[in-house]
């Protein structure tokens, strides 16, 4: 069996393709870089982390967007014909009085590692855009044209527009197509494909929260008009009938489903294996209960279909409920190496599954200065929207021990090093060295970001010397609590117990759609230029919860 989710913690809105036998997902990275991950399996069970497709800030420049902007929603494909990758992928830039300004993007690529061609315009008629390779060789992209007019339905209604590759132009103006398969509202993350005649639009539909689910519509023209499948949602954690197009707000956790282990399911896309089954990839959550908040943030979940004797997909057991366990498919069993529990900084660059806010983590790390060890110049403080030095893994468990070890010789009181658990920029917890003061030496110390109010606990600061020192952060569900080691073997626990559940969409205000992150940092508000040298980095989950 194959035990959801499948790419856990913070790996929202997967998008499924397959070249050969050879299956590739792709999911959202919002303010991280590198961005958009590229993960590999052949057996559907087991996905490894390859290559991203957004490796440069030249690319795509995130500084000084504000928390849950930037890539949004990749669509990740292969054209057959051409033998040849695409990947669409949107950048938010405002969600500023509702008006979602998103601009939308097109890359090639022969080799699904790259390196991608440069970014092609598509347009900023709403998000979510995907494309679909006909097979006539035209090409079409649905995305969701967003509604800000009173008097109209919000969100709005997906769109269509040809793309001519050829002038790497829209062929006019989007034309609304689909207004939903179901009642839910908040219609979204199209994806265009087509069987036995007929083009299938499968989008989300509710929300991307506790009303979350895959739909399905299908014509006979590429343009419409849809007729829905009239047993939508096809995939939902949250089965039962519901009207909420006059509400547009996302997240609804009244439709929170006690008898379902994944929540949220929704933002769909499937796949066609070689000998005939059919699996779609969802984005999840598994909340802390009762509070309803998700700390590993939206993950990447899978679901065996069938399609019925008259065209349409259904879940392969008869149920529309997103199952915790799913059937394996007739494919050779292929694990896949997983990212390492320790990291000692020993090559001549960062391993995959590092990542920073907004910048590339190239841009403050460097791997050579100190054989053995990460050196990291410090930059901004880490509530800024500009150039922070935050490099960070994503939390996939919820009962996990990271440890670091940390050469760092403060100066200045604005000179800080050391072990961070990160949401977003107005909601951290930073176990610190710093030059204090007050003590007219080195010291420990914990700050919390919450909800942008910052406290700095004074009764935690303890005096330590010029060595190297340990940081350790422990996560046992709802608790984490740090602790810190002169000798690397003897740790001393250092301030309170933080509510792990507050790192999530439900608790911050200030950014939403990402998950937990957990990692080094420095600062140097001053010239920029002090550094700390980390020696080891270790993640370890204790439980597979």
């Amino acid at each position: 069996m194959i035990k959801n989710p499948i790419i856990p913690g913070f790996n929202p809105d997967p998008c499924i393709c397959r070249k050969g036998e050879d299956y590739y997902i792709m999911v959202s990275t919002f303010e991280w870089m590198p961005g958009l991950p590229i993960y590999h399996s052949r057996d559907l069970k087991h996905w490894e982390l390859i290559s991203h497709a957004i490796t440069s800030g030249k690319t795509v420049d995130l500084k000084k967007l504000p928390s849950s902007k930037g890539l949004w929603a990749p669509c990740l494909t292969y054209s057959e014909a051409e033998d040849m990758f695409y990947v669409v992928y949107g950048c938010m830039n405002s969600m500023n009085a509702r008006y979602f300004d998103c601009d939308n993007f097109v890359m090639r690529s022969k080799d699904i590692r790259g390196p991608w061609s440069k970014p092609v315009y598509l347009h900023s008629a709403g998000f979510d855009a995907s494309i679909f390779h006909d097979d006539d060789g035209r090409k079409y992209v649905v995305s969701l044209d967003w509604e800000t007019r009173e008097g109209y339905e919000k969100p709005g209604a997906i769109c269509l527009a040809e793309y001519d590759p050829k002038s790497e132009r829209i062929v006019g103006y989007p034309k609304r197509v689909w207004r939903g398969g179901t009642d839910r509202g908040c219609i979204e993350a199209p994806h265009l494909t087509k069987r036995d005649g007929y083009y299938y639009l499968m989008c989300a539909e509710g929300g991307t929260g506790y009303n979350h689910c895959v739909t399905m519509g299908r014509s006979r023209s590429v343009d419409g008009p849809y007729e829905r499948d009239p047993k939508n949602p096809i995939v939902t954690s949250s089965p039962n009938e519901s009207n909420e197009r006059a509400d547009p707000d996302h997240l609804k956790p009244k439709y929170f489903n006690p008898d379902s282990v994944l929540q949220k399911s929704g933002h769909g896309s499937y796949v066609t294996t070689p000998g005939g089954e059919t699996y779609l990839v969802h984005l999840t959550s598994r909340p802390f209960v009762p509070e309803l908040r998700c700390t590993l943030g939206r993950e990447t979940a899978i679901q065996k279909m069938c399609w019925t004797d008259d065209g349409w997909l259904r879940m392969a057991d008869g149920t529309n409920l997103a199952k915790i366990e799913v059937e394996e498919p007739h494919l050779e069993n292929c694990p896949v190496p997983l990212i390492p529990e320790r990291d000692d900084f020993d090559g001549p660059s960062l391993r995959l599954g590092w990542y920073a806010p907004r910048i590339m983590p190239e841009t403050f790390t460097d791997l050579t200065a100190r054989p053995g060890y990460l050196r990291m110049r410090g930059q901004e403080s880490r509530t800024s929207l500009n150039k922070t030095s935050i490099l960070c893994r994503k939390l996939t468990s919820l009962h996990a021990e990271i440890t670091t070890k940390m050469d760092f010789h403060p100066e200045i009181h604005q000179h800080s090093a050391g072990l961070i658990m990160y949401y977003d920029n107005m909601n951290y917890v930073f176990l610190r060295k710093y030059h204090s003061d007050t003590l007219g030496q080195s010291a420990v110390s914990i700050i919390r970001l919450e909800n942008g109010v910052r406290t700095e606990f004074l009764d935690t600061r303890r005096a330590v010397g010029e060595g190297e020192i340990c940081f350790r952060l422990n996560i046992d569900g709802r608790s984490s609590y740090f602790s810190f080691s002169e000798d690397g073997e003897n740790y001393r626990r250092i301030g309170q117990v933080f509510d792990t559940s507050r790192f999530s969409d439900e608790y911050c205000r200030y950014g939403e759609f990402t998950g937990t992150m957990v990692g080094i940092t420095c600062a140097d508000r001053v010239f920029h230029a002090k550094t700390a040298d980390f020696d080891f980095f270790t993640y370890k989950v204790l439980d597979e919860d």
